[in-house]
């Protein structure tokens, strides 16, 4: 007997209830991302094409990426790839994967930058715990008059961002470091006009809470913020003063239930003006946002 042939439509009618068996959260998403990855589509061209027949090389690729993600392996680690700031960035188990929500520093460094009083003097930008890069990348393919560094301590990490940026044409904008926090730009005191980061903000306590895919898989010194979560915050807060030119900016992902914590932190340094909170789209206070106070370095 003739083995079965599967379409497209088929496939993921059928998948999407596998996974959901297993208790996958999202399985439709993450079904589409998967056979799309093996058919070499897009998600739109894969609803194009529902009744194309899938080959058997192409049916035992995507059985064995199915079952990585039922072993709870993050979707975009299988694939290797993720979407941000509607671009393609690669990724790995050396970097954390970019979360939606942290393109609202993207949206908010581009906003502060766009409207400075000096708007034609050239933009020095300094990007703490780059990951794969994607606030870094996203800048700079924004904004065409700026210098950007951007610093990891994972010298793993730094080489998957200098791939994205070369893809993106853009290496030559941004000087990779590595390093841990301000230690590899201390010949950059009162330079930057801009000191942006995602740091690490998940509190010990909160490690029990966190689904498989995060806990297992992602590079825990990229999300472990010490017992209350303020570790890497606190230290941020406190030296990135003396690294901001006058009326620079300090730009900050926090973790729920953070912001009046990190609004503390900041008015205690008496090196900023009032901070102000940007809430993510499910109302959460996820972004802190403060400007230098001018003569104080």
């Amino acid at each position: 007997m003739n083995p079965k042939t599967w379409t497209v439509l088929e496939l993921l009618k059928t998948s999407v209830d596998y996974l959901q068996s297993k208790g996958i959260e999202n399985p439709r998403t993450d079904v589409e991302i998967l056979l799309s990855h093996v058919l070499g589509l897009n998600r739109i061209g894969l609803y194009l094409e529902f009744d194309k027949p899938v080959n058997a090389c192409e049916l035992d690729i995507f059985r064995s990426l199915l079952k990585r993600r039922i072993n709870r392996e993050p979707v975009h680690y299988i694939t290797g790839h993720i979407e941000f700031w509607s671009l393609d960035f690669k990724v790995n188990r050396h970097v954390l994967i970019p979360r939606p929500e942290t393109e609202l520093l993207v949206e908010e460094a581009i906003a502060i930058l766009n409207h400075r009083e000096r708007p034609n003097q050239p933009l020095r930008i300094l990007d703490i715990g780059t990951g794969c890069g994607t606030i870094a990348i996203s800048l700079a393919k924004d904004l065409n008059n700026g210098t950007i560094y951007a610093t990891d301590v994972s010298e793993e990490a730094i080489a998957v961002a200098r791939e994205n940026a070369k893809a993106y044409n853009v290496e030559k904008d941004i000087t990779f470091l590595k390093g841990h926090l301000f230690e590899p730009v201390l010949d950059r005191i009162g330079f930057f006009n801009l000191v942006v980061s995602n740091p690490p903000y998940i509190p010990a306590c909160g490690f029990t809470h966190l689904t498989p895919e995060i806990r297992d898989f992602e590079p825990r010194n990229a999300l472990h913020g010490g017992k209350d979560g303020l570790k890497f915050i606190k230290s941020i807060v406190s030296e990135a003063p003396e690294f901001l030119a006058d009326d620079g900016w300090l730009l900050l992902e926090i973790g729920q239930g953070q912001w009046k914590k990190v609004c503390r932190l900041i008015e205690e340094t008496h090196r900023f003006g009032p901070p102000s909170i940007i809430q993510d789209y499910s109302g959460i206070e996820r972004v802190v946002k403060a400007q230098r106070k001018d003569g104080d370095g």
